[in-house]
């Protein structure tokens, strides 16, 4: 198990990283929108449902490879930290491509779900995500790894339903004012940027 010092940390990095909207709460705002803040919230299960799928595929995966190889599985961290930094120079350097909040037809509450679940499990930029972010937190010396990966995914999951809700709840105000102003998407990309470079740093400062 991870000690609560190290849960604190993944804690506030999962709620920088959650409070940036991405793809996902996009996708939970616009179904929030053209139906209600129930079709948000049940949009919102099904992403995080999907999330549980890449949290198992990450826990699986780096578990067995470090059974294999101590010294692959310090590649991988390190490939991780590699992969954040690509991801906030990517997004400071995005230009504005106009993106609107798209309408959707109406559907039903399980159609909704499944749309959210296919969504997320069928994105695999999720998954390499998860394969980056998770092992970052983990300690061989502080138990299994994946008792440690699955805590952390988890962790993950309850806090990103409590972000993406409370964007569900608030949708209809955001979703009009990220519709009406470029400058507003363009400081979303820039602080979502920065949360993932310095998250990046932290990781790399812990293996140094």
């Amino acid at each position: 198990m991870p000690d609560l010092a190290t849960l604190a940390l993944f804690c506030a990095a999962t709620l920088a990283i959650l409070l940036v909207p991405g793809p996902a709460v996009v996708f939970i705002v616009s179904r929030s929108v053209a139906q209600g803040r129930a079709a948000g919230l049940i949009s919102a299960l099904g992403v995080h449902a999907g999330s549980l799928v890449h949290v198992a595929a990450a826990t699986l995966g780096i578990s067995a490879l470090l059974a294999a190889s101590a010294t692959a599985f310090t590649v991988v961290k390190y490939a991780g930290i590699a992969y954040l930094v690509w991801l906030g120079v990517r997004k400071l350097v995005r230009r504005e491509g106009g993106e609107e909040i798209a309408e959707m037809p109406r559907q039903t509450g399980r159609r909704m779900f499944w749309e959210g679940f296919v969504v997320n499990v069928l994105n695999p930029k999720t998954a390499v995500f998860f394969l980056a972010f998770l092992p970052g937190f983990t300690d061989p010396e502080a138990g299994p790894v994946a008792t440690q990966m699955l805590v952390f995914g988890l962790v993950w999951v309850v806090l990103g339903m409590a972000s993406d809700g409370t964007y569900a709840m608030l949708s209809s105000a955001l979703a009009d004012r990220v519709r009406r102003s470029a400058r507003a998407r363009r400081r979303m990309d820039v602080g979502s940027g920065v949360v993932y470079l310095g998250l990046a740093a932290w990781l790399a400062g812990e293996k140094a």
